[in-house]
């Protein structure tokens, strides 16, 4: 068992939750993941997850979105997606405009998925660019809702599972 896995174990039951909070919003989902410690291993959280989401009902998946940040301007996105732009100043100009029109595109899509569905845009965006980000909701954006209910849930899911194990793994610690 990790360090990090034998803490939580350990933790109380609020500050359980409030850990298993930033993995997911859905307050049934979090008090099933506080309730089932102690944990013996990844495997079993990872699995505990899967059984507590597959309980959600509309209203928790809802709650769960709620959780996360609304990506509404070009300012946002533009601060979210500055990490991949790793261009030479050179290349940076001339992509820049092509980069604006993408998040103006993205912030545009969000808004018309949120006016369509009810919910924002959720999808796990890890190792995805703007241009794929875009892609996937304006591919979303054709669904039933509730097809799309059903896909976003699946996207929260993979988010959970990201940042739980973000939150059982030991920090890596570098010497200099």
């Amino acid at each position: 068992m990790s360090d990090s896995l034998a803490e939580l174990n350990a933790l109380s039951h609020e500050e359980a939750l409030t850990e298993f909070q930033r993995c997911c919003g859905a307050t049934q989902w979090t008090n099933h993941m506080a309730a089932s410690r102690p944990y013996a291993s990844a495997e079993t959280v990872h699995r505990a997850a899967d059984t507590g989401w597959s309980r959600a009902t509309r209203e928790d998946i809802l709650e769960a979105f709620s959780h996360h940040p609304k990506i509404g301007g070009v300012d946002a996105l533009r601060t979210r997606f500055s990490s991949t732009s790793d261009w030479s100043e050179g290349e940076q100009a001339g992509v820049s405009q092509i980069e604006t029109e993408t998040l103006q595109a993205l912030a545009d899509g969000n808004a018309s998925y949120e006016r369509k569905f009810g919910f924002i845009f959720i999808v796990c965006a890890t190792g995805k660019s703007a241009d794929e980000m875009l892609n996937l909701l304006n591919q979303r954006l054709e669904h039933d809702p509730d097809s799309e209910i059903t896909i976003a849930a699946e996207e929260q899911r993979k988010i959970m599972h990201i940042r739980l194990e973000k939150l059982i793994t030991p920090a890596v610690t570098s010497n200099p």
